[in-house]
This record gives structure tokens, sequence and C-alpha cells, in this order.
């Protein structure tokens, strides 16, 4: 997190500023099927962008993107209100096969051209609408409105994501391999060669990044054979969860095109390190960092010189997630393959970089929380296949509660070391779902509704148990003669 936030799209040379797409205003609650057209057109932007076609689209809570091609003819029908999905068929959205569809309702600040996967494409993120109301299961609407409740409190989000990969190809036998067969140190990480020898991909990663305004300011060989991570400055919570979605998409794309597979499994090597996505969090008031003690803070106090140059605001902010840490973990590594990654005792290179207790400290990477300056703060135990709209509203509201509570998260922990009282993070996705369920501020943080986290915890649980219910190779190779 080392810029300012930036616009959603570069201006277009020689598109007149009123033709520009707008900037993103992502703490308003999503915009009604019937609100009032904006000053211009989607058709008008798309145009001036040189843009024919339109990927309208939305994840489902598990992350996935779904989206209609829309030509530019028909962008006045999209934007209002005329583009149906049936929701059931989407995905995991809160839907049955019965119900009305789900309409999407373009946000015009997320407008994305993409011509370096196809000329004359662009991607507008949705808002899926039912009955001209935003639909409180999707997980835009979600986000949006967690930071409406921040937003109450005269506070805004701003977020980092680091998104990290593994580049690989799926054989005939259905194992994985690593797509540079040349990558395959125990210790890859940094390694000049390896990003050598991707350099078409990561520098098209890295032009499009730049293309888009996003500030594009590294691009590194991760900690395991075939891993990479490519970051981009940080903004606005919405807009940075919007720009993760249409990364994955971009990558895995590209990818594609280069004959490689891009892949955001937490676990997909048992010896090698998962895959992380961790988040910067920070929160401001009227153009103000929250988090740092004194300069002007209205909560200036560094309590009881715990070194870390935060407010009593931040501490309660990282109090409450840590109090929460169990249930947020359903959120956070939302899948079996996740604890694959968090209950691993070592890599090839030595260590997991994923932490297994509710720690935080100062500028360690072993904790769950690191604070590696005074204006964020890192939380590191999510994993590839997070959902970032779920992951960061989910992240507030376990912080917001704390802040509301003036929780007290203690002295921070030393380099490697955790309280004796700190929360263990669940072993598998079936203690993270039963931590959700026990945990009423959480099972309520989705558009504020118990219920819908009782969907999502009902629909991990069943992931969880269809998974248990298939007999795996390593059964076989246990039990078949062992008794």
């Amino acid at each position: 997190m080392t810029s300012v936030a930036t616009p959603a799209v570069t201006p277009a040379a020689g598109v007149p500023d009123s033709l520009q797409a707008p900037a993103p205003a992502n703490t308003a609650p999503a915009a009604s099927v019937t609100a009032g057209a904006p000053a211009i057109s989607l058709a008008d932007i798309a145009r001036a962008h040189d843009v024919r076609f339109l990927l309208a689209t939305f994840v489902d809570m598990t992350g996935k993107p779904c989206a209609k091609l829309v030509p530019v003819e028909a962008a006045d029908e999209l934007e209002k209100g005329a583009m149906g999905f049936a929701g059931y068929a989407a995905g995991l959205i809160g839907q049955k096969p019965q119900d009305a569809d789900l309409i999407a309702v373009p946000d015009l600040g997320s407008f994305t051209p993409v011509p370096f996967i196809k000329e004359g494409l662009a991607i507008i993120h949705c808002d899926p609408h039912v009955n001209g109301t935003p639909w409180p299961y999707a997980p835009r609407v979600i986000l949006k409105n967690a930071l409406t409740r921040l937003a109450d409190k005269g506070m805004q989000a701003k977020v980092g994501a680091e998104v990290e990969y593994f580049l690989v190809n799926k054989n005939d036998d259905g194992t994985l391999s690593t797509a540079d067969t040349r990558d395959d140190s125990p210790r890859p990480c940094y390694d000049a060669r390896g990003v050598t020898r991707m350099y078409e991909h990561l520098t098209s990663i890295s032009d499009a990044m730049n293309t888009l305004g996003w500030g594009n300011y590294a691009n590194d060989h991760e900690d395991a054979a075939g891993q990479f991570e490519q970051n981009f400055n940080y903004a606005d919570a919405l807009t940075t969860a919007d720009r993760v979605v249409s990364l994955r998409y971009i990558l895995n794309i590209l990818a594609e095109q280069r004959g490689m597979t891009a892949t955001f499994m937490p676990k997909p090597f048992t010896d090698r390190t998962g895959t992380g996505l961790h988040f910067h969090l920070s929160l401001w008031s009227e153009g103000a960092p929250l988090f740092p003690a004194g300069d002007g803070n209205p909560d200036p106090g560094e309590p009881d010189g715990r070194g870390l140059g935060l407010s009593g605001l931040a501490y309660s902010f990282i109090g409450g997630i840590l109090d929460h840490a169990p249930a947020l973990q359903a959120f956070l590594a939302p899948t079996v393959n996740s604890y694959k990654r968090t209950g691993a005792t070592t890599s090839s290179s030595g260590a997991t970089w994923s932490p297994r207790k509710a720690s935080y400290g100062g500028n360690d990477r072993t904790h769950m929380i690191r604070v590696p300056d005074n204006k964020r703060l890192e939380l590191r135990s999510g994993d590839g296949s997070a959902n970032p709209y779920l992951a960061i509203a989910t992240a507030v509201a376990a912080g917001l509660d704390g802040i509301e509570r003036s929780t007290d998260p203690g002295a921070p922990s030393g380099p490697g070391e955790s309280k004796p009282d700190a929360h263990v993070l669940p072993a598998t996705l079936l203690h993270a779902v039963e931590a959700l369920r026990r945990d009423p501020v959480l099972l309520s943080s989705l558009s504020g509704d118990p219920d819908i986290g009782t969907y999502y915890a009902d629909a991990k649980e069943e992931e969880f148990l269809s998974w248990h219910n298939q007999v795996s190779d390593w059964e076989i190779r246990t039990y078949l003669t062992s008794i």
C-alpha cells in the first residue's frame, strides 16, 4: 500500500471529460433500478472508449464470475435493468429455481476496458437486484451494505490486496505440474530467472493493470515453484474488491492464451507453500487516517506504550478481528482445500507463511494480523479462494464490532509468538462453519440478516461433507491392507 487511490479507468485519449467513466462512489448503497439516470450513459462511455461489447459481471458467494456479453447497442437496456439472470443457475446466491430473475444493474464507476483480452471488450461490475431491490445475498451488495454501516459511523475503509496465484498445466493423468518446467527449486522466492522466463506473461498483466490506472508496482516470484504475485495500489474497499475480481479474470484468460492455467486454489501442491490473498486495511474519516496515534487523530493515545504507533481505535479494530477470527475464517478461507494451507506444518521452502493462531504483532509475517506501519494492518489468514467482497465485508464487521465494544487486544505478540489464550484458527472448513454458527455478529454480517449467514454456513457444510464422502487415494493406501 504505497500510493493513493487511482480512478477506475485512465482517461481515454481524445475523449472529452464529460464522457470519461465517472470515479466510483463506493460507499453508497446499491442504486435501485428506478434511480435517476446518470449525467452520461453507459453507451456513451463505452463508445468513447471504442468498446463494442460489455461483460455485465457479478459474482456468486463462491466468487465465480457470472456475466452476459452485451453489445453496446443494448447498453441502454442493461442500464435500465433489462438484463435478467436465473439466479439459481448462476450459483450460490440465495435463489431457488422458482424465484424471480436477478437483474444486473451496472455500476458505471466500475467500467473497465480490457482490449488486451479482446479488442472492443469492457467489464462492467453489476449489483444484482430482485423486484427493484438490491439482492441482499449478492456479495457486492453485501460489501456495499457493510460500507454503508461504516459510513454511518463517519468512517471509510481503504484496502489493498496481494493477489497470489500458481501457473500450472493439467496433465493427462489429472495431476498438476508447474507451467515453467525449469521452475523446480525448493526455494524459488524472488528468483530473477523464474521471473525472466515468465516475462511475457508477467509484463502483459503489469501493462494491463497500468493501462487501467491501477498502479502496478511489483511483480515477483513467490515462495513456491510456479507461484507469482502482482501488486497494485490500494483504493477504497469496493474498488479494490472489484479489481481483485477483474484481475483474476484477466489472469485466467491471458494465462490460457499462453497455454497455461492460472489457479487461485489455496493449496494445489502438498509440499509447496499455499496461495494467500492478504488484505491491507485502514480506516479514514474526512480524508484523515484513523489508525495512527496523534497527528490530529480524535483518539490520539498510544495505549500503554505498545510501540506500534496506533490509536486506541486501531487497537479496538484489531481486537474485534481477533475476537471473531475463528468465524471469520469461513469467509477468508472458504474451501475444503483452504485448510490444507493453514494446517500445513512446513513446506519445501521451510515456511508456510500461514498463521495458525489469532495473533497480532509488528512487522512479522507469522501473525494473523501484521502491523507493518501505523497507517494500516495486514490481515494474513485469507487465501486465494476468498471472495473479496465477503472477506472485506466480514473483516470490517468484525473490526467495527471491536470498535463499538472498545475491545482491547492486549499487548502485541513478539516475533513468532502468540498468547496462550489466543484463538486457534479452525482446523477444517467444518470447524470454521461451526464457529460461524456460534458467532451472532458475523452470522448477521451479511446484509444484516442472520438467515443469509445461515444459508452460507449450510452451503459450506454441504461442501465439506461432499468432500468428506469421497474415498481418496490416501485412504486406499492407508487402509486397504492395514487390517
